[in-house]
């Protein structure tokens, strides 16, 4: 029998990150054979540059492999298995202004978290919907893996607009998180399975255990990261390396102290200590400055050597590793595997105490049927209240966004407890608003 093979478009195509991804796609070909990639973008021009670099790449890599780029919805999404999501609506100067404007009035901005986060949720909405609308047209049978910023609010958006879409929303934070575990007790993140409830970004690990000897490294790893944060000395993964995520990873212990039964996720930081946030920040130089001045230049540059010298040979992208998450949950489907992994997922009592149309973000099993979420049984009060406050903001972006409401945005921004009062909330909702009027419906 011939091994089957799949058909894959990334929507994103002129992402920094669509580069490694092809890279990590080609590594793990033995695994997830391809036959056919295709990029789709709407910046022909951005997208034009990545897709010139990885044709003469492939030719060189992986001639027999059928690849095309393209800003045409059909041609990109007829006959397709997959559709692999990272689209960043407004690009990095939105990013900017999402993380500078909530700086103006003493409030962090973030790309997921609190004004920053509310914002570009509501500039994603739209082509979200769009991307899946696309695939539903031309390749029905087709499975989206979404791992598109903001995924709470992206992903609350599709339950309630496309409640029958094949969507699977999925995070690389808990994988990078769960690497930086491996390194701490000596092991791989294979060998490691764990227990974990919370929202997107928003979490806690219950446990962390060994797949074959079932020993729990809860503790140790608690231990550790009391003094060190997730903070290793072993580079995990490049993505998350530099100067500004060293700290957040070393701020995770004064998170553990808040809660120390759990483990918790690295994005908790913007929340509990915001303050602390916006006393390190820079406002003339945020996190979009970084990365248009570190990871934009060396992959467009890359992509420019190749395009000028007319071969990868000497000037390859880097392989995005730590992706190969993608892979996981797209086998795990292809080949009905069973795979363990964190989703978000609408929770439906996976949460025993928990509302059960909120989007969770559980330990599932995913196989052709797509993911089976594991029950966390309750959970305690003091994570209760602060995941019910934070999936009301993310409920009430999406609802502000269909019924174009100035108000329940307003009640939104109040409601987030990154923004310290409804007046901030008001002031900042204005700015907002007029940074993104190229983007956001009308609001009333």
């Amino acid at each position: 029998m011939a091994k089957k093979e799949f058909s894959i478009v990334i929507a994103g195509g002129g992402s920094t990150f669509t580069p490694g991804i092809v890279m990590m796609l080609l590594e793990n070909q033995d695994r997830f054979p391809i036959r056919k990639l295709k990029l789709y973008d709407n910046d022909a021009e951005r997208q034009g540059v990545l897709g010139e670099a990885l044709t003469i790449l492939l030719k060189e890599q992986a001639p027999t492999l059928e690849f095309s780029y393209t800003t045409d919805p059909k041609e990109a999404f007829t006959d397709v298995d997959f559709v692999f999501a990272h689209i960043r609506v407004g690009k990095y100067a939105m990013r900017e202004a999402d993380e500078k404007i909530p700086l103006k009035y003493g409030v962090i901005g973030q790309e997921t978290c609190g004004p920053g986060g509310i914002a570009y949720g509501m500039r994603s909405i739209k082509d979200m919907l769009e991307l899946v609308d696309y695939m539903e047209e031309y390749s029905p049978a087709a499975w989206m893996l979404n791992y598109s910023n903001p995924a709470a609010i992206v992903a609350e958006a599709t339950r309630v607009l496309r409640p029958d879409s094949r969507i699977l929303n999925i995070c690389d934070m808990p994988v990078g998180t769960l690497r930086r575990m491996s390194q701490i007790v000596g092991t791989t993140p294979e060998q490691l399975e764990v227990r974990y409830f919370g929202l997107n970004h928003f979490g806690w690990w219950t446990s962390v255990k060994d797949k074959e000897t079932g020993h729990e490294y809860l503790d140790e790893i608690k231990a550790y990261v009391a003094k060190h944060g997730y903070l290793t000395q072993v580079e995990v993964d490049t993505q998350h390396m530099d100067e500004s995520w060293q700290e957040t990873h070393k701020k995770a212990k004064d998170l553990l102290a808040i809660e120390p039964r759990f483990l918790p996720n690295t994005y908790l930081k913007y929340y509990f200590y915001p303050q602390d946030e916006v006393a390190h920040a820079n406002p003339e130089y945020t996190r979009a400055n970084e990365v248009m001045d570190g990871r934009e230049k060396e992959v467009f540059s890359a992509a420019q050597e190749i395009i000028d010298q007319g071969t990868a040979k000497s000037n390859a992208f880097n392989i995005d590793s730590h992706a190969s998450f993608i892979v996981d949950l797209a086998r795990a489907i292809a080949f009905n595997t069973g795979k363990r992994m964190l989703l978000i997922v609408e929770n439906n009592g996976a949460i025993a105490n928990f509302d059960d149309d909120a989007m969770v973000e559980v330990p599932c099993i995913i196989g052709s049927d797509g993911p089976e979420p594991l029950t966390q049984g309750k959970i305690p009060s003091f994570e209760r209240a602060l995941m019910l406050q934070q999936v009301t903001v993310e409920k009430m972006v999406v609802e502000a966004y269909i019924e174009k409401s100035y108000q329940k945005m307003w009640q939104a921004l109040s409601l987030s407890k990154i923004v310290p009062n409804a007046r901030v909330a008001k002031e900042l909702l204005d700015d907002l608003i007029e940074a993104n009027k190229d983007f956001w419906p009308e609001l009333k």
